[in-house]
């Protein structure tokens, strides 16, 4: 939790939004995610914990959700880890792995392009923040 929270600090200093999803969201409700079973991982410098992501399935699609780095570790290749794990690993009835970022975040959607993610649509998230879903293929 102190992990997400840290990293999505800059994101709501972007969008002048504290009440962002992954601020508010309790360890009772991580908690409850993470005994879902879905694919889930985390980073470890040490038994620092420095990144952690998560994901939600449903039918052949899964998003990623709530990837986090450490920011004093960002750009050192712990999110494109984090990244590729969760989609490298999905269930065996995934096709379609899904992630949306705000409209605003050049290097989010940059870093996730970069990944082979594809912009597919906009929208606006429960806070009011133009976002880009963006898919990748599970091959």
């Amino acid at each position: 939790m102190t992990i997400q929270r840290a990293a999505y600090l800059q994101e709501a200093r972007r969008y002048g939004a504290w009440d962002l999803p992954p601020l508010v969201e309790t360890l009772e409700e991580i908690r409850n995610h993470l005994a879902q079973g879905t694919p889930a991982f985390g980073a470890f410098d040490g038994a620092r914990l420095v990144g952690s992501v998560r994901s939600r399935v449903d039918g052949e699609r899964m998003e990623v959700a709530r990837l986090a780095v450490a920011p004093d570790v960002q750009g050192g290749g712990v999110g494109r880890r984090l990244l590729e794990a969760i989609s490298t690993r999905t269930p065996e009835e995934v096709r379609v792995v899904w992630l949306f970022t705000g409209a605003g975040s050049d290097e989010n959607l940059g870093f996730y392009e970069s990944a082979g993610f594809v912009r597919v649509g906009e929208h606006l998230d429960a806070v009011g923040i133009r976002c880009v879903t963006l898919e990748q293929k599970v091959i």
